[in-house]
């Protein structure tokens, strides 16, 4: 039997800290420049339409699995399903621990280029500059390692908390602040000569411009934004009250998703190509492109010291629900008190973490697995392998083991379709995002 849970004071609190966990740097690093090298609007338009269907769907599946059972992804698939599909949830435990380890070190470099913008410093003009400092930080294991463990230590202590007085509190704080801060810069760019090319650049359809390959990576981008798969909703969801309703929640949770990643676009694309730079600069676009817009605009100093708050934000706010499926876990399984759990998730991922984050520096010439580094070997394994698996598995117990009580999310008349997205559509679609990603 499912024992007493405390649950979020207010369903706003769960759908902010839960549009935090999906919100994160692939709203404000990773959708800018798969925007960019995908053809803009090509990509931009079926991620839309993916996540209020497919994506939807996924999401509220796992909410619900959650919700029935009153604990973190191990103690969910075990209540509900039995001992066969514990696996499952070990592995969506892993998965979590893995994304974090290498995650963690993204959020270091944005602590860092948040400082460096306090004290004026790294707004250069010239990107080869831009990137030879980059790559000096990341290899310098004292700078990278240093800000990783800072920002991993900033997760320990807000998961060390109760949810209400954690995760909740903070979210209520930060997320408005983050979209303040995004309008803010949004507007800024705007304003400068030439920026409508960079809107029209992400939202003028360009029939010619479609390629599978876009369309193959706004699927796959959906399930990352959502941050469906790897029992991060689920997890929250077991903290969800009975009479929250869990369609309305999740489709704000899906709405903000969209709302912050098109915030995102806007806040860098139209500075890049009023200033003439390139669009399609790859995973560098935030941290090697962007100085050089600040660098030019007036008052440069300012918006760089707010979008990269912006950066740092976002990166907590989705970072702290993926140490939580390890805390629950420890808490739910082991018994452990939360402040222990924090405490030794966050030495864990520490020590983990090492290798992902020296993977730019003393460790980029270890490499296996036809050339990756120890950062490329996390990633893959998690984005390519274990998230659509834990999506299947998830798809599964809500469409068919978990059906009779999943179908009441939705209004009589509409769950055919529910059953149809969880049964037929989101498979498919994640069955192709895992094939064409281990091909």
């Amino acid at each position: 039997m499912a024992q007493e849970r405390i649950t979020w004071t207010s369903r706003i609190g769960f759908v902010l800290a839960s549009a935090g966990a999906a919100v994160g740097l692939g709203a404000i690093w990773k959708f800018p420049y798969m925007a960019g090298t995908n053809g803009g609007s090509v990509f931009v338009l079926p991620f839309i339409l993916l996540t209020f269907t497919v994506g939807l769907a996924l999401l509220i599946a796992e909410v619900v699995l959650g919700r029935l059972g009153k604990g973190g992804i191990v103690t969910t698939y075990r209540r509900l399903a039995g001992p066969a599909f514990l696996p499952a949830g070990y592995l969506g435990v892993l998965t979590g621990f893995l994304v974090l380890s290498f995650y963690s070190a993204i959020g270091g470099w944005t602590l860092s280029y948040f400082c460096e913008a306090l004290v004026g410093q790294g707004l250069i003009t010239d990107q080869s500059q831009l990137g030879a400092h980059f790559g000096e930080f990341t290899a310098n294991p004292v700078l990278a390692l240093g800000f990783q463990w800072l920002f991993l230590l900033l997760n320990g202590l807000i998961v060390a908390f109760d949810v209400t007085k954690g995760i909740e509190r903070v979210s209520k704080i930060l997320m408005p602040l983050l979209f303040f801060m995004m309008l803010a810069i949004i507007i800024r760019g705007l304003m400068l000569p030439g920026a409508w090319a960079g809107v029209e650049f992400l939202f003028k359809f360009d029939p010619q411009a479609f390629t599978f390959s876009a369309l193959l990576q706004a699927m796959g981008f959906t399930f990352f934004s959502l941050c469906v798969g790897c029992g991060c909703m689920m997890t929250y969801g077991s903290y969800l009250d009975d009479k929250t309703n869990v369609l309305r929640s999740c489709s704000w949770i899906a709405f903000l998703s969209v709302i912050a990643s098109i915030m995102g676009g806007l806040m860098i694309m139209p500075s890049v190509f009023a200033f003439g730079l390139d669009p399609t600069a790859g995973p560098g676009l935030t941290f090697i492109t962007m100085p050089a817009v600040f660098a030019q605009m007036p008052m440069g100093q300012l918006f760089a010291v707010m979008f990269y708050l912006c950066l740092a934000v976002a990166a907590i706010t989705s970072s702290v629900s993926m140490i939580e499926i390890l805390v629950s876990y420890l808490v739910d399984e082991q018994k452990m008190s939360r402040p222990k759990a924090a405490v030794l998730s966050t030495i864990a991922l520490a020590v983990v973490g090492i290798l992902p984050c020296l993977s730019f520096g003393l460790l980029s010439d270890v490499k296996m697995f036809n050339g990756r580094t120890f950062f490329d070997v996390f990633d893959f394994f998690t984005s390519n392998l274990s998230l659509p698996l834990g999506g299947l598995v998830i798809l599964y117990l809500a469409g068919y083991t978990c059906w009779d009580r999943v179908k009441n999310t939705a209004p009589e008349k509409w769950q055919w379709l529910l059953k149809l997205m969880l049964r037929v559509f989101s498979p498919i679609l994640v069955l192709v995002v895992l094939i064409s990603g281990l091909i």
